[in-house]
């Protein structure tokens, strides 16, 4: 008993009890923790982008180069993130059907969302971008539509007009119309940028800003909107306004003169 009294009291006791406490903690976290969920999973996503990289060589490798590095008919998709890719694949502009056009048009998508998702996977394992956004980040749940309307009408309707109609920029661009473009797109549009517009990452506009502003879209999409002021004329503007009150109200003005100058004509000849 003297004995183990002595060992208890040397200045190494606590180390040592310390040092097994720890051995034993470790493992009964390596015998019981979900190693197996954790390891299938990281199979999965290297299966995943696996099969982007084979995708990628077949569609993507003779614009963009075999490592995303870019090249002469492509920009490098190092750094892009795969909300890029999910936007621009998602919504037909990629790949691309010529390379003369002034703007990618959106058009019939070429891969199921699977391969996009496969190929997205692929792209932001070359460097770290934006990524997916989730349902809670675009959908309709606690977002302002008066708010997103405020911030629409102050970043975005000078190329997207008012209600998202769309419109004509320089040297053939143009912003294209917003009606029926899915939220996560509109989203990833605002994420990365894509290609005359500017980018609104979340420093500069934050998630439940860019959450608003695809509220307000949704609220303006269509035909179903009841508009207070009456006949909207399509809804693109001071140009269809403008033209409307030049042809029918300056019309309606010389039409009443020329009446008016006719009955004041006959009446001094009578």
């Amino acid at each position: 008993m003297k004995k183990l009294s002595a060992r208890r009291r040397h200045p190494l006791a606590a180390v040592v009890v310390l040092l097994l406490a720890l051995a034993a903690t470790g493992g009964l976290y390596a015998a019981f923790a979900p190693a197996g969920k954790a390891q299938a999973d990281d199979t999965s996503q290297s299966l995943t982008i696996k099969e982007g990289k084979k995708l990628y060589e077949v569609g993507c490798a003779s614009c963009h180069g075999t490592g995303g590095q870019g090249s002469s008919d492509g920009p490098s998709l190092v750094g892009v993130g795969a909300a890029a890719v999910d936007f621009q694949v998602g919504t037909g502009r990629m790949p691309a059907s010529t390379s003369q056009m002034a703007q990618l048009p959106r058009k019939k998508v070429s891969y199921t969302q699977t391969e996009i998702d496969q190929l997205a996977a692929y792209v932001a394992s070359l460097g770290a971008g934006p990524n997916v956004p989730t349902k809670d980040q675009y959908g309709p749940a606690g977002a302002d539509i008066a708010k997103g309307g405020e911030l629409f009408r102050t970043n975005c309707a000078q190329c997207h007009n008012f209600t998202g109609k769309g419109g004509a920029l320089t040297k053939g661009k143009y912003a294209p119309s917003l009606e029926g473009v899915a939220p996560k797109h509109i989203y990833e549009a605002m994420q990365t940028g894509p290609q005359n517009m500017p980018s609104f990452p979340d420093t500069t506009m934050s998630e439940k800003n860019k959450k608003d502003i695809i509220a307000y879209l949704n609220a303006v999409d269509g035909d179903e909107t009841e508009n207070p002021g009456g006949l909207e004329l399509g809804g693109v503007g001071p140009v269809s306004e403008g033209l409307f009150g030049w042809i029918f109200g300056l019309g309606g003005l010389i039409a009443v003169a020329v009446w008016v100058a006719a009955r004041t004509a006959k009446a001094k000849k009578s």
